[in-house]
Order: C-alpha cells, then sequence, then structure tokens
C-alpha cells in the first residue's frame, strides 16, 4: 500500500494547522553578518518562513481639513413660454395733446402778468402766457334771498328814491287786495274749514227735543220716526205732509239718515206706499232758512245725505214725490237720524 507524501508546509497548511506554524526568528541588528554555522533549510516553508517581515507602516500624522470646493454656477433657467391669455376689449384711447412751449417775446413792454410777471401789451386784459387776468375785478357780495323776489328785486333807477317809492305802492297794494278778498271771501273761507272739520271730525247722533207733523195717522204718529226701530213708521196721508223736528240748542248739522218706507224688509217695504224726494227746509238760530232736496233711492235701507248746515235749530221734511201701488195714498217714513259733530 503506498502512502500519500506528505504535503509541504506552505500558506494553506499554516491556514489549517496553526499549532504546525513556526515563529520567525528576530530580525538580526544592523551591520550583523550572518551565522554561517547555521545549516541553510531545504524546505520551501522554512525559506518563506525566515523571509524578512515587512517593514511597519509609519503612524499617520495631523491630517489638515480640506474645504470643499464651491458649486458651480449653474447657467439661468430659460423662462418659459408664455400661454396667450384672453384679452378684453377696451374703448380706444385717444392720444394725448402734446404741449408745445411757446416763445415768449420779452422785448414787449407793458404791464408785467400779476401771476408770472410776463410783460402783456397794453391792450391786452389776459396774460399771453397763463392767461391770467390782467384787470381783476372785485365780485359783488351776493343778495339776500329777499332781496331776489319781487318786487323786492332791485331794477335800473330813472332817478334818485323812485326805486323805494315804487315797492312801497306794490306792497301797499298787495296789503289792500288781501284784505278786501278776505272781506268778500269770508262766508266761502268759512264754508271751507267747517266742512274740512267735519271730514275730520266724527258724527255723533242729535235726538230732538220735540216732533210735529202737518198730518198723520193715529196708529202711526210722527213720534215713531224717531224712536229709533225700523219697523215702524211715520204714517202721512199723501204728498204735501210735513214733520218738523225741533232742538234744544244749535249745532252743527253735518248729516242725516233716512229710512224709507214702512219697514227695511223688501216684502213689507213694496206694500206700502213712500216718498221718493222730500224738502228739508233747516233754521238757524238767526232765523235764517236753507233748503236742501233730499232724493231717495225707491229700494228699502237707510240711506246717508250729508248737509254740512252750522247752527241749526229746527229741521223740517216735506214728502214729495210718491212712489208705490197708490201714488195718492198713504206714505210712509220709518225712521229719520240726524249728526252734530262732535
Amino acid at each position: 500500500m503506498r502512502r500519500r507524501p506528505a504535503a509541504a508546509p506552505g500558506p494553506a497548511a499554516d491556514r489549517r494547522w496553526p499549532w504546525t506554524r513556526r515563529r520567525a526568528d528576530p530580525p538580526a541588528p544592523a551591520g550583523a553578518e550572518p551565522d554561517a554555522a547555521e545549516p541553510a533549510v531545504s524546505e520551501p516553508g522554512r525559506a518563506a518562513a525566515e523571509a524578512p517581515a515587512p517593514a511597519p507602516a509609519p503612524a499617520p500624522g495631523p491630517v489638515a481639513p480640506v474645504r470643499p470646493a464651491p458649486p458651480a454656477p449653474r447657467p439661468p433657467a430659460a423662462p418659459a413660454a408664455a400661454s396667450p391669455a384672453p384679452v378684453l376689449p377696451a374703448m380706444p384711447v385717444a392720444p394725448r395733446p402734446v404741449v408745445r412751449p411757446l416763445a415768449v417775446n420779452d422785448d414787449v413792454a407793458g404791464v408785467p402778468c400779476p401771476a408770472c410777471g410776463t410783460p402783456n401789451p397794453p391792450d391786452r386784459r389776459f396774460c399771453r402766457r397763463c392767461a391770467t387776468p390782467l384787470t381783476p375785478s372785485t365780485a359783488a357780495a351776493p343778495l339776500p334771498w329777499w332781496r331776489t323776489v319781487w318786487p323786492f328785486r332791485r331794477h335800473r333807477r330813472t332817478r334818485a328814491g323812485s326805486g323805494r317809492l315804487v315797492r312801497f305802492l306794490v306792497v301797499l297794494t298787495v296789503v289792500l287786495a288781501l284784505c278786501a278778498a278776505g272781506f268778500l271771501l269770508l262766508p266761502a273761507g268759512r264754508h271751507l274749514v267747517q266742512d274740512t272739520l267735519d271730514k275730520l271730525g266724527k258724527a255723533k247722533a242729535v235726538t230732538p227735543t220735540r216732533v210735529r207733523a202737518s198730518a198723520e195717522f193715529p196708529e202711526h204718529p210722527v213720534g215713531q220716526s224717531t224712536d229709533g226701530l225700523s219697523n215702524r213708521y211715520w204714517g202721512a196721508p199723501g204728498p204735501g205732509a210735513s214733520a218738523t223736528y225741533t232742538f234744544g240748542k244749535p249745532f252743527r248739522l253735518v248729516a242725516v239718515i233716512v229710512t224709507n218706507g214702512a219697514s227695511p224688509d223688501p216684502e213689507e217695504y213694496a206694500k206700502q206706499g213712500r216718498a221718493l224726494r222730500i224738502d228739508m227746509e233747516v233754521t238757524d238760530r238767526d232765523g235764517a232758512t236753507v233748503h236742501k232736496k233730499l232724493v231717495l233711492s225707491d229700494k228699502p235701507g237707510p240711506q246717508t245725505f250729508p248737509t254740512g248746515i252750522s247752527d241749526a235749530t229746527t229741521v223740517r221734511l216735506t214728502l214729495e214725490e210718491p212712489a208705490g201701488s197708490a201714488p195718492q195714498g198713504p206714505l210712509a217714513l220709518a225712521e229719520v237720524e240726524f249728526f252734530q259733530r262732535s
């Protein structure tokens, strides 16, 4: 049986068997000669072991700090192309006028301008350079408002003192005209004031103290026309009959409400005769009389008539223009109401 020869010692054997590794001899001092009596070693492993060890690397010294180099400047980026945007329509703008300086001849002799000092010819009223008035006039003070109203407005006088006399005569004429108009139109003005008060005030019912009729039926006396009940009436024998209502004190008669016929019920109203017109005579406290025609509608129910008579003391109603099945028969008047201003 053949034996495998042993592997030569080398780097691989040293790595595998560390205890077989041989220590290296210390290095000889400088200038010493090698020992001649020492036999040479023929194995390659020993030759490798006796090889001089490499010199140790020198210890690193202090390292100087190294400054980083500044970055290279970048070229400017090209601007992005602007996309077109919508544009609103606009009005065309006229070009501004160009003011051209005007050469001024300073050789002109004349009045200097109070603003810029430019001399101007004597016949000019405004500066030829800045248009300032050369002879400014003092503005007159404004007149009070009453001096601008006729007849106080100033007029061109023909002679001294004539304006004052004219104004006095005009004022006197106006005053006399107002007095005459007030004297002549006093009744109309009084009636206008009273009518306005009637519309603004409230009406209040007034009851007569005495009622008297020229003719009546016993079962339907004239007193039933003021009892406040519309189902009872004053029965008159025919047209021409009258009823007189007397009041205790004078008052302003503003309205009269008349309920015609025998009743507000349509059937009862049609059965009885009635008057379609009434003559109203009002007497005031001075004895003056006022006549007023009351035209009634041929229908049942109350009917209102505004009067507007002052200082009324007595009212007389005369029935006229009969209507119904028997024109010359008896006439019915259900209710009469009088109202004064409160």
